[in-house]
């Protein structure tokens, strides 16, 4: 059962503020499409004054989403297919003192963290150029230094550049910098899109050391679906309820709800949350079509995990189904359908007691924790 329900993501950005007044850390973690980008949208304006032409007077929080990687857009040079910069919104007051405080060498040590390009700031043009060193052999054994000019860096590498040029400001902010004296709070939205899992736990990891860091009147937010992201953060800032919370945060499909659990006390890892969830709906007899979706992913990930080479090997025979395909034909006859998480199709009482058999079944001959199922699933 969640700790805490509510009616919108205003209601949640408010406890999340509510959460702040005594604790500096909050975590989140969240399937995609749950709203955590919205909810770090409601959670900035609660704290954005504006006036009655709707420009901005006041605001209180520094944020990292997808609307931050918005800032940033390729212009490709189509015509000559030479001269590619990245383009930044000089309306933005992200970009706050670009000129003034050398955001170039704020950036640079932080980028060589994770990368091997190099960059130049435009602070006329607003525009960024990229450039790549590389070592090539000469016949006679010595080497040579090419430098590219104007590349075009990949999607993973320009993730890591906006990411870094968000954690200049940050620093910044967490510096008492004139340019971002406002910044109260600090909420990071899945910085660690396209990044493989080496980059995100480098990237856990730095961003751990600084907020642990940080000055005690600045507090954080950090929310992501990704579970090694998470699960690195969660292990290296303070522990503690008076320190910090972390939560999982779900979205219940038939009333649009949003709840959060302390992982505390609940499962994390992706594939036992689930479990417990699928759990929890087939006790309560709220069964959707959508369950055999979820059914298939827990048994995919758990089959990685032991090392079969087939999630169905997780499916063991019933003595009325001495062929052993009963529970595979089903789940992949109804994980392939077009069933929508949002909108719920209730299954019919056979599917119900193909869907119970195997799930029950499935935690029985694994060894889970009896801790997360009542007794009678056993």
């Amino acid at each position: 059962m969640p700790d805490a329900s509510f009616p919108d993501l205003p209601a949640l950005a408010q406890h999340l503020r509510d959460e702040l007044e005594t604790k500096r850390f909050v975590l989140l973690y969240g399937y995609n499409g749950t709203g955590k980008t919205r909810l770090s949208g409601a959670f900035r304006d609660i704290g954005r004054k504006v006036d009655e032409n709707g420009e901005t007077t006041d605001r209180d929080t520094l944020y990292f989403n997808a609307f931050t990687e918005d800032l940033f857009s390729w212009d490709n040079d189509l015509k000559n297919d030479r001269e590619r910069v990245l383009k930044l919104n000089r309306d933005s007051r992200f970009f706050a003192g670009l000129a003034e405080l050398e955001m170039d060498t704020r950036i640079r040590p932080l980028l060589h963290r994770y990368a091997d390009f190099d960059f130049e700031i435009d602070t006329e043009e607003w525009e960024v150029s990229f450039a790549r060193e590389t070592r090539r052999e000469k016949d006679d054994g010595t080497y040579e230094t090419d430098r590219q000019e104007d590349i075009k860096v990949s999607r993973g590498e320009e993730n890591i550049f906006i990411w870094c040029f968000f954690l200049a400001v940050m620093q910044l902010a967490l510096d008492g910098a004139e340019a971002y004296r406002w910044v109260r709070h600090v909420y990071i939205d899945d910085p660690i899109s396209s990044l493989d899992d080496n980059n995100a736990v480098a990237v856990a990891h730095h961003l751990a050391q600084l907020l642990k860091d940080s000055p005690d009147n600045l507090t954080t937010v950090v929310s992501t679906h990704h579970v090694l992201f998470f699960n690195v953060l969660s292990n290296e800032l303070p522990k503690g309820k008076k320190v910090s919370r972390r939560y999982f945060l779900t979205r219940e499909s038939q009333s649009g709800q949003f709840a959060v659990c302390d992982t505390d006390s609940t499962p994390f890892l992706h594939h036992l949350a689930s479990l417990v969830e699928l759990h929890e709906a087939m006790n309560s007899g709220a069964v959707y079509t959508h369950h055999f979706n979820t059914l298939r992913r827990v048994m995919e990930q758990t089959a990685s995990f032991l090392g079969y080479n087939r999630w169905e090997t997780c499916i063991k025979p019933e003595p009325d189904d001495p062929n052993g395909t009963l529970y595979k034909r089903v789940i992949d006859l109804m994980s392939h359908g077009d069933y929508s998480l949002y909108e719920p199709r209730e299954m019919m009482p056979e599917n119900k007691e193909h869907f119970s058999r195997a799930l029950r079944q499935f935690i029985a001959t694994h060894p889970f924790s009896p801790t997360l199922f009542p007794a009678e699933a056993r």
